[in-house]
């Protein structure tokens, strides 16, 4: 019994002293954690220690939060990231069906209990507004739209309101929004932005690629640098820039962004200038934009201070204008780049205007080709001539034994000749540019069959294709010691209403538009179609004057939203002026 107890008590002492160690290393371990945890907290809370890299996943709300954090926004700072709000949608029509069975529900008496529950029964709100607290109306808001609310992703329009957007935010929102790939519109109102903010704007739009539509309304700043959101690499087809205040200053900036000899914008197709203080200077220089700018269709000078010389201005370079001094210089360099001043050209002129606009140092290009191709069709003839006498010697001196086969091989070889003659007929026509239409047109009067590789789409059946041509490539008029081409016809709509235009300013833009309509009478399928709406009501004109009522009625026959009224007496109304 004593060594039986002996050994229990040994046990017991063992157990202890291993519970004792293990005890002592499980405190080792939880110290350790502790101290390398608060290392950490206090390696947090050092300010000194850069911030890992951020990035970014491409949920704005997300990104845009983390950046504002980053740079020291405080919570209660930075702008909460909402969808927009959107009108009530209107309510079906009831269905007759549903009004007769209730009618007739009604006339029933109604029990007490359904007169109990009708009185207790209290009235929906209604979904025309959301209440907020106590200045939440005014605190700082991105909105934005998606294409699936459930899907942050999907964001395609930046709307914000009524703050301003100093260079701290758009440095976020440089980083934030090239990630969003769907972001096509961007809508900003009285965000007073400064030069450095506008010229940060330009430098990183273009990074957004799907990004076409910006508006910047009710903006006012000092410098107007405002031609610099559409540089050459500037990828918006659409720009607002009402009530900004641009006066002069602005316009003729604007004017030279869309183009100058040089260079042009290529992508914009719609500017809103309306509501400004832009005069005739900034009209002029618009105008001047417009010259070699072959790419936008709508510009709204509405509610601005342009007269009569803007009118006119904005006229003559709708119908056609002379070519300076500098735009002849870079026409002929470019004509003597292509090496013939015929490619390019909207129709061949006569010889003897080609002749006066054609540098005295380069030598026709057609002259050349001509003589390169009797030259060629020459040495071809030789050349067949020489094949066929040695043909016919190698015939001759053949065995009668292979008699037989010379004669299969001679049909052989007289087809291939023939063949041979036909293909050169055919490329001799092929090269001659000026018979080309009428050996296409006698080959189908005469009903030949001709293979799949001679057959030719007719041009009327042939897709248009559009180019962008360089203005000063087009076809030119010499009169009175000038070159004169045709004006802007790729402008559909001008929007100069509420200005201050008088009479004569209404004859020069009702000379311009009937230029436009002679043009479109000589082509049967022109690209450019015009001016097909002008809104001028507004101006310091009566309405019962002969020029503005003839221009409105020319106008109205070119509107393609207008629909002529009813024999029987429609309400339809024109859409024009």
């Amino acid at each position: 019994m004593s060594s039986a107890s002996t050994s229990r008590a040994m046990l017991k002492t063992l157990s202890v002293v291993k519970k004792v160690k293990m005890g002592k290393r499980v405190e080792k371990i939880l110290k350790d954690k502790g101290g390398s945890t608060s290392a950490q907290d206090n390696g947090d809370d050092d300010p000194n220690k850069t911030p890992e890299p951020y990035i970014c996943t491409g949920i704005f709300e997300a990104d845009f939060t983390e950046f504002c954090r980053r740079n020291l926004l405080k919570d209660n700072e930075i702008p909460a990231v909402v969808i927009r709000p959107k009108p009530p949608c209107a309510q079906a029509p009831p269905d007759n069906k549903s009004k007769d069975s209730k009618d007739s529900n009604a006339s029933k008496d109604p029990t007490p209990d359904e007169g109990v529950d009708a009185a207790n029964q209290e009235e929906a709100p209604p979904k025309t507004y959301v209440t907020k607290d106590k200045y939440a109306y005014f605190r700082p808001v991105v909105q934005v739209e998606m294409e699936n609310e459930d899907k942050p992703t999907t964001v395609t329009e930046i709307y914000i309101r009524g703050w301003k957007v100093d260079s701290l935010m758009v440095g976020i929102f440089k980083q934030c929004w090239p990630i969003i790939e769907k972001l096509s519109v961007v809508n900003l109102w009285n965000v007073n932005l400064s030069e450095d903010v506008v010229k940060e704007f330009a430098s990183f739009l273009p990074q957004c690629q799907n990004l076409k539509t910006l508006v910047i309304d009710g903006t006012w700043c000092p410098e107007e640098p405002w031609s610099l959101l559409i540089g050459e690499d500037s990828l918006l087809t659409s720009l607002s820039l009402r009530n900004n205040g641009i006066t002069d200053k602005g316009a003729v900036m604007i004017g030279k962004a869309l183009s100058t000899v040089k260079s042009s914008n290529k992508n914009l197709v719609s500017l809103n200038l309306s509501g400004n203080k832009i005069t005739d200077v900034g009209a002029v220089a618009i105008a001047n934009g417009l010259r070699m700018n072959r790419v936008l269709l709508s510009l709204s000078l509405a509610n601005n201070n342009v007269s009569d010389e803007g009118a006119k201005k904005l006229g003559e370079v709708l119908s056609r204008f002379p070519l300076t001094h500098e735009e002849v210089v870079e026409r002929r360099k470019l004509l003597s780049e292509k090496g013939s001043p015929d490619q390019g050209l909207l129709k061949s002129p006569p010889p003897s205007r080609r002749d006066r606009d054609r540098p005295g140092s380069v030598r026709s290009s057609s002259h050349m080709d001509k003589t390169d191709k009797k030259r060629d069709k020459s040495s071809k003839k030789k050349d067949t001539k020489r094949s066929d006498k040695d043909k016919d010697d190698a015939r001759s001196n053949r065995s009668s034994a292979d008699g037989r086969k010379g004669e299969k091989e001679d049909g052989k070889s007289s087809k291939t000749d023939a063949k041979k003659d036909k293909d050169d007929t055919t490329k001799g026509k092929k090269e001659d540019k000026w018979k080309k239409a009428d050996t296409m047109s006698t080959k189908t009067s005469k009903g030949k069959k001709t293979s799949s590789k001679d057959k030719r789409v007719p041009e009327s059946d042939s897709p248009e294709i559009l180019e962008a041509i360089n203005p000063l490539l087009e076809q030119v008029e010499s009169m009175d010691n000038q070159l004169w081409i045709p004006g802007n016809r790729c402008l559909i709509n001008l929007n100069l209403s509420r200005n201050k235009i008088t009479d004569t300013g209404m004859k020069g833009l009702l000379l311009a538009v009937q230029y436009q309509i002679t043009l479109l009478n000589l082509a049967p399928s022109p690209a450019m179609k015009g001016i097909l709406r002008m809104s001028l009501t507004g101006n310091d004109v009566k309405k019962t004057d002969e020029t503005y009522v003839k221009l409105q009625e020319v106008l109205l026959a070119r509107d393609p939203y207008y629909k002529p009224p009813e024999k029987g007496g429609g309400d339809n109304q024109s859409l024009a002026g």
